[in-house]
């Protein structure tokens, strides 16, 4: 989706059983309510006994030279534009697909299992195939030959070819699957089953109008 999502890099900590150093910020409003900068002592806890949190920031033992984190204009990625909408509070890069960061997302996203659910076409594969310049989007998934999987690392021809078979496959997929695969903001599972519920066909769905669309 493109959002921009500030993370902080700890000093390695043990916290309730395991090592942690990274904590999730969730975005710049949370930045600016905890007030957290750079070289900061923080108070880290595990919310949920999972997920890393910087609880509260000692200011009293906060460096003299100590910076306040800006909003970044611009996406560390592509460099292009960030933007935010009215009401909301997460940034987003403002590349679409000519980011490499959200263009390598969407293909995970699109062979994912409660997608179209790809056997065989893990994070690793895609992260090499787009690498090797194989795959730039999700059309180059279905031109891939033996001979471009197979010379992948750690691939040889029998699993090539089993991939080849789950692309081929997936041709078949549930519209639905498909239309969630797509990551169209805004349209997840239920969503995209309701619209194939509504108008059967993907045809109908490209061409549908506003007011269809919205009553579906």
């Amino acid at each position: 989706t493109g959002a921009i999502t500030p993370v902080a890099r700890l000093e390695p900590v043990f916290v309730g059983g395991v090592t942690v150093s990274n904590a999730t910020l969730h975005n710049f409003d949370e930045v600016a309510r905890l007030d957290v900068r750079p070289g900061d002592r923080v108070m880290v806890r595990r919310a949920g006994d999972v997920i890393p949190q910087i609880v509260r920031v000692m200011t009293d033992q906060r460096p003299t030279n100590s910076q306040a984190v800006t909003l970044p204009t611009a996406c560390p990625i592509c460099d292009s534009p960030v933007e935010r909408a009215d009401g909301e509070a997460v940034i987003r890069c403002s590349g679409g697909l000519i980011c490499q960061a959200q263009r390598l997302e969407h293909l995970k996203h699109f062979v994912s299992r409660k997608a179209m659910d790809i056997d065989g076409l893990g994070d690793k594969i895609v992260d090499a195939l787009v690498e090797s310049g194989r795959v730039k989007d999700i059309a180059d998934l279905y031109r891939l030959s033996l001979s471009d999987i197979a010379t992948l690392p750690r691939m040889a021809d029998k699993s090539a070819q089993n991939l080849l078979d789950a692309l081929e496959a997936s041709k078949n997929a549930d519209l639905a699957r498909f239309l969630f695969g797509l990551g169209i903001r805004h349209v997840g599972e239920a969503t995209a089953k309701a619209l194939v519920r509504h108008f059967g066909r993907l045809e109908s769905i490209m061409n549908a109008p506003l007011d269809s669309l919205l009553a579906a």
